[in-house]
């Protein structure tokens, strides 16, 4: 029965190899766009998504703009106004001053920077990282590989994860650099896990096989058939992740493990202005709610990323 399978494999592919295919540049256009106006769509059918895109956006641009668009730009560093410190928000500054008189919608307009930085660097490492390593353990089941992965997965999954960030702060000097090392060795297992659940499932469709009885080597089956069935539930998870990965760089630098004064960071913030509650509740409350709404709006996004990248209809049509 399986010379016979594996004849008849061999019998198709050969036929599907000679079939010309023709597929016209204008074909392809129009296939391009109507697959943007479907994901479009999906996308756009929970409101809740694109209020977090538009969140989202609203805070890339700020980070990106904050020079521009900060009231006070020369607060965002080591400066000092005893003057007008513990200000109230007024028409001066909308969301008050902190101890050392800095402006606090300058300061938090700036840790957005940092926050976003953190985030984008994390999951570069860790996301390529996690999935390369679960696509290997996947498609090499029950060998010694996939064995010495997994318990290795298992091994790190099996520690809190903020424990382990801490842990690995603390070891570190404590600056932004080593609070990224700290966040990425506790976050590349999720992708692990995450995309060894779908190669394994993956390795034993007809693709693949396929693939194996045309002589294409271990590399290729990975990177060339197994990982664009993974794409989807990388990117939504990505999507998910950036809102905690800020936060998990918050909590560093709440405890003092992560970016260091002058430089305004969102746990910091809070930590500073938590010496000087209730009187001085918006130094700590303003920062507080921005983290809030970050991860909200990555949530929210994400949502709609999954929705996107379903292969069904999605969950709100």
């Amino acid at each position: 029965m399986a010379v016979n399978r594996e004849k008849e494999l061999k019998k198709a592919l050969a036929i599907e190899a000679k079939r010309p295919e023709v597929r016209p540049e204008a074909d392809l256009e129009n296939r391009g766009s109507e697959k943007l106006k479907k994901a479009w769509y999906k996308f756009s059918r929970n409101k809740l998504s694109v209020a977090g895109l538009a969140i989202v956006i609203l805070v890339i641009a700020a980070a990106f703009l904050a020079p521009v668009i900060t009231p006070y730009p020369e607060h965002a560093g080591a400066y000092t106004d005893f003057a007008n410190s513990m200000k109230a928000p007024c028409a001066k500054y909308l969301l008050g001053t902190d101890n050392m008189g800095r402006d606090i919608l300058t300061r938090l307009i700036y840790s957005f920077r940092g926050a976003l930085y953190m985030s984008v660097l994390v999951l570069a490492i860790a996301v390529p990282a996690g999935s390369i390593l679960g696509m290997i353990a996947g498609y090499m089941k029950g060998t010694v590989v996939d064995t010495l992965i997994m318990r290795l997965t298992d091994i790190f999954l099996s520690v809190p994860a903020m424990i382990l960030a801490l842990a690995v702060a603390s070891i570190l000097e404590p600056n932004l650099r080593n609070s990224m090392i700290a966040v990425t060795i506790m976050w590349w297992p999720w992708y692990c896990r995450i995309v060894y659940g779908t190669a394994t499932s993956c390795r034993q469709e007809n693709f693949v096989i396929g693939a194996e009885l045309m002589g294409a080597g271990k590399l290729h089956i990975i990177f060339k058939e197994i990982l664009p069935n993974c794409l989807s539930s990388i990117f939504t998870k990505m999507a998910l992740d950036v809102g905690w990965v800020i936060l998990m760089g918050a909590t560093l630098s709440y405890v003092g493990l992560g970016e260091q004064p002058p430089t305004p960071s969102l746990g910091q913030m809070i930590s500073d202005g938590a010496r000087y509650m209730p009187d001085g509740w918006w130094m700590t409350i303003f920062p507080a709610l921005a983290i809030v709404i970050i991860i909200l709006g990555f949530n929210f996004m994400g949502d709609g990323v999954g929705d996107m990248l379903s292969k069904g209809e999605g969950k709100n049509e």
